[in-house]
């Protein structure tokens, strides 16, 4: 039989993959980068809000739907390997990432839709 409370308690306690990743718009190559502590659901909930015309980008929701969805490529740009335990906030670290890549890629104005 199988016990979901212990099925959830060891899902808690498993630290998801966590990272940068990027949506690309393959029609004019402009991206949007972002990072998150779970690289599994974001790509669902960005989908999620885009198909729902409620992302945050409002550039990116404008050319999602002039574009359509099969104009966008979801991808992971690096990884934060866990150092720590459960207890331990990754948000700075996540952070620091994601300006290393800002940097690197610049996605503003005409090369992607994050705002300085």
């Amino acid at each position: 039989m199988i016990d979901k409370k212990e099925i959830r308690r060891q899902y808690k306690e498993t630290i998801q993959p966590m990272g940068v990743y990027q949506i690309t718009n393959l029609a004019n190559g402009k991206i949007f980068l972002e990072s998150s502590k779970n690289l599994n659901a974001i790509f669902n909930r960005s989908l999620f809000q885009l198909r729902g015309g409620l992302h945050v980008s409002e550039g990116l929701q404008k050319d999602f739907k002039q574009y359509g969805e099969s104009s966008f490529a979801f991808e992971v740009v690096d990884r934060l390997e866990p150092k720590e335990g459960l207890g331990y906030d990754y948000s700075r670290d996540l952070k620091a990432l994601e300006e290393i890549w800002l940097e690197k890629l610049q996605p503003y104005g005409d090369k992607g839709y994050n705002n300085r």
